[in-house]
């Protein structure tokens, strides 16, 4: 039982459950992996001695009722936890200690799982490519000649899951910070409908994108963690009341007779040939599947990055302000109290986030308010237009998650907007509010991995799982990496 870490979530607790393995293997496996793979650079703060404790404390007594049993899952660390710190990878919040947790990470732990530690990713959720922490970059587990970078902002989350240091995890996903990283890592990455989850307790980037949701190596571990995490939070305004399906009992591979979209403006300038070929596979797959496939149109795809890159440091900015070295935090020391401002948020805060803070500031301040920031939202809502006059048409919408494979650590660094052109593809979900999942699909010429995204309909995240498990069932993809970093 020494490699139980190579298990999915869902084969872990059916083992704990039947006595096969007990919690404390479980556990001690894990920590094991994780502690001789810190090259990778995932984790931030480790609880592995707690978890340790718990696992042994589960074992006299099992509570064969709880949904995630034992399972050790690490989360990422703009989740607060009660007492374990809490930094957004951000000097400004490092030796921050929540006084509450997350309900997010309450519903987690509540149905038996064990705390591993919080996850390295971009500071404030504000990156790409998991290059702007202030902890250090995390390196993805699948390598070419140069250390690639895990994606952002989950890179951490992303890696740790593909590496096996955590049976699963949460991430959250503004831009594609869950589904981009998790097809640079080949693992399934799902972002559930804006309002499923909670945000209360999530250190917030922009508050009417953000949205926590599972990373994990199947689509059926993403199912259940879904089923764990969603429904109404009376402490979120923005919580949805809708009815928490049970997802994973519900999935199912037979999707004939489903309708999928294929949007023509989702092949954009820049996406790679292999990213295009792969994408014809999977349309080609769907089809002997049973699925009916369309050519739909998004005509306002185009405008979604702008208009994301708008809104979003818009929010950031107002998000931020409360970060002034008064009440918690980074505090830098000035001549009075204007200078402590000043020097606390020019230290404190790193060089991707303040660029961010000023693009904001700029989109809200007077007189640039209507031609950037109100226009931004009119054209956010041409683009939820674009989306509802689809879902008329079709069940689900199939597209690549990316526009490339993983780069190398440094390549784009200094390149803001090549940076954010990872984004273009997964944006879209966001402004509009949908649930969309990331799937591993095959490997580039350098053998490194590649995903396909799926976009459903508000809160039929049942149906997407289904077309994702279905299309993860013919496609059988494994990992290929060895653990080189060990």
């Amino acid at each position: 039982m020494s490699e139980i870490y190579k298990m999915t979530l869902c084969q872990i607790i059916e083992k704990i459950k039947s006595k096969e393995i007990s919690c404390e293997e479980v556990t001690k496996s894990f920590v094991d992996r994780a502690v001789k793979s810190k090259k990778l650079n995932c984790y931030i703060e480790d609880t592995f001695d707690q978890a340790l404790t718990k696992s042994k404390d589960q074992d006299k007594k099992l509570e064969s009722d709880k949904k995630l049993l034992g399972a050790p899952i690490a989360v990422k660390d703009l989740f607060c936890t009660k007492g374990v710190q809490t930094t957004a990878s951000s000097k400004m919040l490092e030796g921050f200690r929540p006084e509450y947790e997350s309900t997010v990470t309450s519903k987690i732990w509540n149905e038996g799982a064990n705390l591993l530690g919080k996850l390295n990713c971009d500071e404030y959720a504000m990156g790409s490519s998991n290059e702007t922490s202030h902890f250090g970059n995390v390196i993805n587990p699948y390598k070419n000649n140069k250390d690639l970078v895990p994606g952002g902002s989950s890179g951490g989350s992303a890696s740790a899951v593909a590496a096996c240091l955590t049976s699963a995890t949460v991430g959250t996903d503004t831009g594609g910070s869950i589904r981009q990283p998790a097809s640079f890592t080949g693992t399934v990455g799902l972002k559930p409908t804006y309002g499923r989850c909670s945000r209360w307790g999530i250190v917030a980037f922009a508050s009417s994108l953000d949205q926590a949701g599972p990373m994990t190596k199947d689509v059926k571990d993403s199912a259940l963690l879904l089923e764990v995490i969603a429904g109404h939070d009376n402490k979120d305004s923005t919580s949805a009341q809708n009815k928490v399906e049970l997802f994973s009992q519900k999935l199912q591979k037979n999707i004939k007779g489903l309708k999928i979209g294929i949007p023509k403006e989702y092949k954009v300038d820049g996406i790679s040939k292999e990213i295009l070929n792969l994408w014809e596979n999977g349309v080609e797959l769907v089809k002997s599947l049973g699925c009916e496939v369309k050519e739909i149109s998004l005509p306002h795809t185009k405008y979604a990055l702008p208009t994301y890159y708008i809104i979003a440091p818009a929010e950031a900015s107002s998000n931020l302000a409360r970060y002034d070295g008064v009440r918690y935090g980074f505090r830098a020391e000035g001549k009075d109290l204007i200078e402590m401002y000043e020097n606390t948020r020019s230290l404190g805060f790193g060089d991707e986030v303040k660029r961010r803070i000023l693009i904001g500031t700029y989109v809200l301040s007077s007189g640039y308010y209507d031609a950037y920031y109100l226009k931004a939202q009119r054209v956010r809502r041409l683009i939820k237009n674009d989306f509802d006059e689809a879902f008329k048409k079709v069940d689900t919408i199939l597209t690549p998650t990316t526009p490339s494979s993983a780069f190398a650590i440094g390549e784009n660094i200094d390149d803001p907007i090549a940076m954010y052109l990872n984004d273009v593809l997964t944006v879209p979900a966001n402004l509009a509010g949908l649930p969309a999942i990331s799937i591993p699909a095959g490997y580039d010429q350098n053998n490194l991995p590649l995903g396909l995204q799926l976009i459903g309909k508000p809160f039929d995240e049942q149906t997407v799982l289904n077309n994702a498990f279905a299309i993860e069932q013919s496609i059988n993809f494994k990992s290929n990496f060895k653990d080189w970093w060990m």
